[in-house]
């Protein structure tokens, strides 16, 4: 192929560069007779960077391979909620930006894409972890925590190392086809397209609670999530109104106690679907949800996936 017709890929990597997440573009996308790309590793200057987990990183560029490329990615570092980029890197990304080239932020490289306020107002995502930090740091930003990655055309982020490779078969698929994703897929032993979204990775999606008022009555619900739970029930059990009851459960968790209950049963549910081999009818009915169909609805809405395919995914030695 035409060296014009290269197209030029520049992976930033910053202080505390994770080592999946710098390396994963590296690979998509280095140059080789079947990939009409050029790669270029380059950071705030060229030489020594130090990364995270114990690895740093030689980058023979420094900020004018941003000028240089069409695509830049942004690989996820350490702390990325404490402090900015440097201003040099945040105003080069945003000339590379006007100039037309692409912007994807893998994992918390979603920081970084966000200082120079191209986010705002967009769609975007980031390691689960980091979902709220990013949403506070960076309040314009319509942060999306249930997705593995989003394009919005010019700029596009991505959940945890593992979306970064979903997020660069994406490209693939939209620059040169699927045949070509499909084949950069098998070479990397990957999915060439992962269903459901980022939720089902998250430990528990019952938050963490911010006080303790109704911790008993929490406990007291997770013993029967398979009985019928109202908010008149749950308010009796915390000896409160149930208008002083919802007010201040929505403060304490961030959920209404019905949505609170409702992903307690789904995780519940995604316990029995990991542990045991329980149909989902039966597992419907364990966690409250009454028939195999209402489960497979609230699943897929909080979830972004299937019981079948969790099981798929979550179940050991599967």
């Amino acid at each position: 192929m035409p060296a014009s017709r290269l197209r030029r890929v520049a992976v930033l990597v910053l202080e505390g560069a994770k080592p999946l997440d710098v390396g994963i573009p590296a690979q998509v996308f280095t140059t080789r007779a079947s990939m009409p790309y050029e790669v270029r590793l380059c950071g705030a200057a060229p030489g020594l960077v130090s990364g995270g987990d114990g690895l740093s990183y030689h980058v023979a560029h420094g900020l004018e391979a941003l000028a240089w490329a069409d695509l830049v990615f942004i690989p996820g570092y350490r702390f990325p909620d404490r402090e900015d980029p440097p201003s040099v890197v945040v105003e080069a990304l945003v000339a590379a930006h006007g100039r037309g080239a692409r912007l994807a932020a893998i994992s918390t490289g979603a920081f970084a894409l966000a200082a120079t306020g191209l986010l705002d107002g967009r769609r975007a995502t980031t390691h689960w972890h980091y979902t709220r930090a990013l949403a506070a740091k960076h309040p314009l930003v319509r942060v999306d925590e249930n997705v593995l990655f989003v394009d919005e055309g010019s700029v596009l982020t991505s959940a945890g190392a593992a979306s970064g490779i979903d997020l660069c078969l994406h490209i693939l698929r939209g620059d040169l086809g699927v045949a070509a994703s499909n084949h950069a897929a098998r070479r990397l032993v990957a999915a060439p397209y992962r269903s459901g979204g980022q939720a089902q990775y998250v430990p528990r999606s019952v938050p963490e609670p911010l006080g303790e008022r109704f911790a008993a009555t929490r406990e007291w619900a997770l013993r029967r999530l398979d009985e019928p739970l109202t908010l008149d029930l749950l308010a009796r059990q915390a000896a409160v109104s149930p208008r002083t009851f919802s007010r201040r459960f929505v403060e304490e968790t961030g959920y209404t106690p019905m949505q609170w209950v409702m992903r307690a049963r789904i995780d519940r549910a995604r316990e029995l679907l990991e542990r045991s081999e329980r149909g989902v009818e039966q597992i419907a009915t364990d966690v409250g949800l009454g028939t195999g169909a209402n489960l497979r609805s609230h699943f897929q809405r909080i979830l972004g996936t299937t019981p079948s395919e969790y099981r798929r995914t979550f179940t050991r030695g599967e």
